[in-house]
């Protein structure tokens, strides 16, 4: 199963939930730092794999990252306390605030490690990785931001999310550069409210999580396998239906949260934004759709003999909740009834 452990990791998850209530709930940066390097301490072990180097070497290159990160901010919290209040000043600190915990959740341009590491980590990791060690820099984010700053790093983000997956042929690639794009959408909505990046995140680790689940169960890396291995046409069905979905085509329940964001950028006039985060949308489409004609079209006699068996209740948890992103649209319809 996806979610099978020994009572090691479940420890281990268990203080890694734990760490992000410690620094959301913590009312001093000190607290937050604490909470920070626990949750860094305790993802260390669910990486790691004495059996796997791909795994050791990520577990390194994270752990190096994230301490670099969290060297900067304890630095920038000791300045800050220790220092007049000035405006100049402080809008300097908010700038190294803002970027080690930029740094922390694998934003551009301090992406360079995100790519890397999810090459080497299960689906599962990745999973928590892209949705789960987002929260703690989010929420510290919301409580010290610059403004001006933000807006730079968010068409950073969708920028380079949408260009750097164009040339992929690793799947857990392209889930880190979507993950890169959606982000940029997570930074903006968290400026406008924070139940409105709470409704956000959840959809993205609905919506990555049943693509993460369905590359586990397949046990695919590398795009070709989606059209050398002899699977089901409708498992190509649902896989086009959740890729569309996370892309944020209008049908679907993936465009749901984007919708709002769009309408908040356009009521206040972001209309430079808004043509970004649209049309760097369209890129990232562009490419699932380009990775499912080819699985579909595509017809490789040489490893037929690999067939793909699949048990029934599986399907019907795919097919389920791939129904649940075609009824996005009913949603979106009675939104604003």
């Amino acid at each position: 199963m996806f979610f099978m452990f020994n009572s090691n990791k479940m420890f281990f998850l268990f203080i890694l939930f734990l760490s992000t209530l410690i620094s959301i709930s913590s009312n001093t940066w000190f607290g937050c730092w604490i909470g920070l390097e626990i949750n860094l301490l305790s993802f260390i072990p669910l990486m790691s794999n004495s059996n796997n180097l791909l795994m050791s070497e990520a577990s390194l290159k994270y752990f190096l990252t994230q301490a670099i990160a969290s060297i900067n901010f304890l630095f920038i919290i000791l300045l800050k306390l220790s220092t007049i209040k000035n405006f100049e000043f402080n809008n300097i600190i908010s700038i190294i605030i803002n970027s080690s915990l930029l740094m922390k959740m694998g934003s551009a341009p301090f992406h360079f490690w995100f790519p890397n590491i999810v090459e080497g980590l299960t689906w599962f990791n990745n999973f928590i990785l892209m949705t789960w060690q987002k929260i703690t820099p989010m929420i510290l984010l919301s409580y010290y931001f610059n403004k001006n700053f933000l807006y730079f790093m968010i068409i950073f983000n969708v920028i380079i999310g949408a260009i750097g997956g164009l040339n992929q042929t690793s799947l857990r690639k392209l889930m880190a550069f979507s993950s890169i794009n959606n982000l940029g959408w997570m930074i903006f909505s968290i400026m406008i409210s924070e139940n409105l990046w709470l409704f956000y995140l959840l959809m993205y680790s609905f919506l990555i999580s049943i693509m993460c689940f369905f590359f586990y169960i397949l046990n695919m890396f590398f795009i070709n396998q989606l059209f050398i291995n002899n699977i089901n046409n409708m498992i190509k069905l649902n896989l086009l239906i959740n890729f569309l979905s996370l892309g944020g085509l209008p049908p679907f329940i993936g465009f749901l949260p984007k919708w709002i964001i769009i309408n908040f950028l356009m009521i206040n006039k972001f209309y430079l934004i808004t043509f970004i985060f649209i049309m760097m949308s369209l890129i990232i489409i562009f490419f699932y759709i380009r990775i499912i004609y080819s699985s579909f079209m595509f017809n490789y006699y040489k490893m037929k003999w690999l067939k793909i068996f699949l048990k029934n209740n599986f399907l019907f948890y795919i097919n389920s909740l791939s129904m649940t992103s075609i009824l996005g649209m009913i949603l979106s319809t009675f939104l604003y009834l």
